[in-house]
């Protein structure tokens, strides 16, 4: 993922060395003997048609919740929205209710068969956000069980605090001691080690920009960094947030304007694009990835896997819609998976490309060229991942 002639940086007939957990040497295979002589003691040879990349990472997820919400998906084809779901008591509110009768217990077993599901579709890292619970408990609930996560399964695991993903119904007409109680949690929850980055959902059904601002001067204080749900729904001042707080990324961003983008380029701001929760929730808006691509605006994907607007654990199925419904290349798309992933998580000096020195975190593809990745939606074949030097899903130690 290094650029070159392909923008990739793709090695036919390659060879990569580990040690340590870290890659030690990446480069042709008849230049192998080159690499340090301690990096040929145990070599595992891959057959023809076989691709490795990175390890794909997931940016945006909402992993750890409890129920369905089927009943609003039969709503959405008979034509209601995603924002009149919301405004009659069902969407957020409806996950909350089911994540908060949800025993720790409960969620952990859901959310370890999607991330085992994960894994099988060659990820190796993940963004969880919390914001299910909209509560003390049960966001710190969830926030453990994510860190739970990530000692459970080869994986790491980023978590995100999303306690102002919506408004709770007992604080109906309340709103200001509602951010006062987001601001408490989040105080908490950093004591305890539980917060990698600090999120919003800045839309006219849930939170305003002067709202949010008051939650991310909690997190400057606290040094964490943020993310933000930005031009989900339509046109607002979430990227100009984003800007100004020189956030790690802003998500989803449909309704991005051409002011918009310069100011995200200014703040060295990533864009995560979220091409299935657009298909699931039937978006015509489609994100300006023309003028993103002029910019020169990262870009990076996810499965914003949800149980209202996302079902999907695929990230090879969010390159593929990337690139038929958002106009990115198929080398783009790879590296809104790899490189400007891990950049949207603020962990791209360690993962997201083969490098000498980062993470040595691969997923192995039955697959000839890169492009087959998104080309392939539905059947593409993860033949195992490797986290950190050691084999996981397929792959022998």
């Amino acid at each position: 993922m290094s650029g070159g002639e392909d923008a990739v940086g793709f090695i036919r007939e390659g060879a990569i060395a580990a040690e340590g957990g870290r890659i030690a040497w990446v480069g042709p295979g008849d230049k192998l003997p080159d690499a340090p002589e301690r990096c040929a003691r145990d070599v595992v040879k891959l057959g023809p048609n076989t691709l490795l990349t990175p390890g794909l990472i997931d940016p945006h997820t909402h992993l750890v919740y409890a129920g369905n919400r089927v009943s609003e998906f039969d709503l959405r084809i008979g034509g209601l929205t995603y924002a009149e779901i919301a405004q009659r008591g069902g969407g957020i509110q409806t996950t909350v209710d089911f994540t908060r009768g949800a025993s720790f217990e409960e969620l952990l077993t859901a959310a370890s068969r999607r991330l085992e599901m994960m894994i099988g579709f060659g990820v190796t890292t993940v963004e969880i956000k919390s914001g299910y619970g909209l509560d003390r408990d049960t966001e710190l609930k969830m926030l453990r069980i994510a860190r739970a996560l990530g000692e459970k399964y080869p994986v790491d695991v980023r978590t995100t605090f999303l306690g102002a993903h919506t408004l709770p119904r007992e604080f109906a007409g309340r709103r200001e001691a509602y951010l006062m109680l987001v601001c408490d949690v989040l105080r908490e929850a950093a004591s305890e080690g539980l917060i990698d980055a600090v999120d919003a959902f800045c839309e006219s059904i849930a939170f305003s920009a002067v709202e949010v601002r008051s939650v991310f001067r909690v997190a400057q204080e606290l040094k964490i960094p943020v993310k933000v749900h930005a031009a989900q729904l339509g046109y607002g001042d979430g990227a100009m947030l984003a800007a100004a707080f020189h956030a790690l990324s802003a998500d989803h961003c449909e309704y991005l304007h051409d002011s918009d983008v310069e100011l995200l380029k200014n703040a060295g701001v990533v864009v995560v694009l979220l091409p299935t929760a657009s298909y699931f929730v039937g978006e015509a808006q489609l994100p300006p990835v023309n003028a993103l691509r002029a910019a020169g605006v990262p870009i990076a994907l996810a499965t914003d896997c949800n149980p209202g607007t996302s079902p999907n654990l695929s990230l090879p199925l969010v390159m593929n819609m990337a690139c038929v419904r958002f106009g990115l290349h198929t080398w783009e798309a790879l590296q809104g998976v790899t490189v400007h992933a891990a950049r949207a998580l603020g962990i791209g000096e360690r993962t997201g490309s083969l490098e000498k020195g980062k993470d040595a975190d691969f997923a192995i593809w039955q697959a000839q060229s890169p492009s087959e990745l998104a080309y392939n939606f539905g059947q593409t074949r993860c033949l195992g991942t490797v986290k950190r030097g050691r084999g996981v899903a397929g792959m022998k130690t």
